[in-house]
């Protein structure tokens, strides 16, 4: 179908965006003409930011991180199931990251799922790379609260939220 648009959704809470999610949007991109990341209100995980603080900061991120890009990326936030969610902005692929067969499980299960809701939007599983397979936003989290160098885990501009919100955890 030339002419035809290949929309992907990458979902997450991205709370805070690392640099194992840059890592899987930048490849993701490759794979469509345009990708939305779904930044999840996903109350369930108590995240550290507000929805549309991690809206801003994923923007802000991949701004500064993927400035050149061909691929059409898009954030929104969303609150519906995720099938809807890509029904909505019109996307046929999901994109998900597998950081471990740890993962896999519970990737498979969201998948079969996904797919019993609607037939026509498919899951793709991108494997981490090497360098990033075991960066989650839990584990970045606790090292910056607890004092420890995130540098290498996030983004500069992510780096620098942690370390506020960690100095703001530590005061008395």
């Amino acid at each position: 179908m030339a002419g035809h648009e290949k929309i992907g959704v990458y979902p997450g809470t991205f709370d805070p965006i690392t640099n194992g999610h840059l890592d899987i949007i930048t490849r993701g991109a490759k794979l469509v003409d345009r990708l939305v990341i779904g930044v999840a209100v996903n109350s369930g995980k108590g995240p550290l930011m507000a929805l549309d603080a991690r809206v801003a900061l994923t923007r802000a991120v991949l701004a500064a991180s993927l400035p050149d890009r061909g691929t059409i990326i898009d954030v929104r936030p969303f609150s519906n199931l995720l099938v809807q969610f890509a029904r909505d902005v019109g996307a046929s692929v999901i994109i998900r990251g597998l950081r471990a067969v740890s993962d896999f499980d519970f990737e498979f299960q969201l998948a079969g799922m996904n797919y019993r809701l609607d037939c026509e939007i498919e899951t793709v599983f991108l494997m981490a790379s090497e360098k990033h397979q075991f960066i989650s936003s839990r584990f970045v989290k606790e090292i910056a609260l607890l004092g420890g160098d995130v540098s290498s885990f996030v983004p500069p501009l992510t780096e620098a939220e942690l370390l506020a919100w960690a100095k703001k955890q530590r005061e008395p």
